[in-house]
C-alpha cells in the first residue's frame, strides 16, 4: 500500500472522521472503501438505475407483483393482454 494526500473541505473531513469512529474504524478504511465502491461503480455500466431509483416512496408495498395489473389500468387494457 501506497500513502497518499487528499486535500477535503473541513465539512467533508469531518463527516468522513465521524462516520469511521461510528464504524469503528480508521478513517484511511473509510476512505479506501468509498473510492473502491466508486470505482467498481463507474466501469462504464450503462445498464445502472437512474440516481432517483428509491428515492421516492409510494407507500404501496406490492407495487411489483401488480405491476401487470396496474399497467393494465393505465392503458385501458386486460392485463392478461400486456405480455403480447
Amino acid at each position: 500500500m501506497r500513502r497518499t494526500t487528499i486535500f477535503l473541505d473541513e465539512r467533508l473531513l469531518k463527516r468522513a472522521v465521524q462516520a469511521a469512529r461510528a464504524e469503528g474504524r480508521s478513517f484511511a478504511a473509510l476512505v479506501r472503501e468509498a473510492l473502491a465502491q466508486y470505482l467498481s461503480n463507474r466501469g462504464g455500466n450503462r445498464s445502472r438505475l437512474p440516481s432517483v431509483t428509491g428515492a421516492y416512496a409510494s407507500g404501496v408495498a406490492d407495487t411489483a407483483e401488480r405491476h401487470e395489473e396496474l399497467l393494465a389500468q393505465l392503458t385501458g387494457r386486460d392485463s392478461g393482454d400486456l405480455g403480447r
